[in-house]
């Protein structure tokens, strides 16, 4: 890859500089996987290429993309690369995450580090209620009802034996709440979407949440907006400024800093 340099290409995928140079030497041990799939993402390589890497390791190339390790699109990592200015990630039509732009971090949070069905937000929101602090309580029972009709349909295009399809079956046997939602047979991709979220240091933010999907369905686009001078749309300005720091006193919503940050205080007007 011209222009990288090998501490760069480490520090995209996650690796130590020292590890990464010991690959490129073929020294050490063969890698994982995940670390293939790591720098696949870091070098941008399409499909073929990402094949082809897993080969001369020699290891077998991974099916379609499903998962938190999935290989993200070229396609979506393009257009994440040029969103600097606006929260933005891609996900899975499972609500995996698989890449945010540093943002999106600062605003929804950086994903769990789980595997298997707990990396969805799906699965999340019906078996752990921490996961549904992100949005206010009198939300909750709009977002359970969208994302189970969200769920639907893509177990419907995947098919009968499919990670959809068996991610279904278990959340009816673990949420009463899930199973009966999934019998109204309610069925809607989310596309877009106007929803309020709970930051710990900003407040409650309300915000246009976008979708954009890849060909196959299967990985979606997300990015965040707000109405241009709207209080939302101030705050999310302080996005960058305050990253994934906590900001917030115990106790309070919207810290006397967070205000200052903002030229306001909402007490004088």
């Amino acid at each position: 890859m011209p222009g990288l340099r090998r501490e760069e290409v480490a520090r995209l995928a996650g690796l130590s500089a020292d590890y990464y140079t010991e690959l490129e030497r073929g020294r050490g041990a063969q890698p994982s996987p995940q670390v293939l799939a790591a720098l696949a993402r870091a070098l941008r390589l399409d499909g073929d290429e990402r094949d082809h890497l897993f080969h001369l390791a020699g290891r077998p190339v991974p099916p379609a993309a499903h998962g938190p390790a999935a290989h993200v699109q070229p396609a979506l990592l393009g257009l994440l690369d040029r969103l600097t200015t606006t929260p933005a990630q891609v996900i899975t039509d499972l609500h995996e995450t698989l890449v945010q732009n540093p943002l999106a971090a600062a605003l929804v949070g950086r994903p769990p580090a789980v595997h298997g069905p707990a990396a969805s937000l799906v699965h999340r929101w019906f078996t752990d209620p921490d996961a549904r602090a992100l949005y206010p309580p009198e939300d909750h029972a709009y977002h359970s009802r969208v994302f189970v009709a969200d769920l639907r349909a893509v177990a419907a295009r995947r098919g009968r034996d499919s990670d959809a399809a068996r991610l279904a079956a278990a959340l009816r046997r673990r949420s009463a709440e899930f199973a009966a939602l999934w019998d109204t047979r309610d069925v809607a991709l989310r596309r877009a979407d106007r929803k309020r979220l709970v930051h710990p240091a900003l407040g409650v933010l309300e915000v246009d949440c976008h979708s954009l999907f890849s060909e196959d369905g299967c990985q979606r686009l997300l990015w965040f907006t707000a109405p241009a001078g709207s209080r939302t749309a101030e705050r999310l300005e302080l996005l960058p400024v305050i990253g994934t720091q906590d900001l917030r006193p115990d106790g309070d919503d919207a810290p006397d800093d967070v205000e200052r940050l903002a030229g306001r205080d909402d007490r004088t007007g």
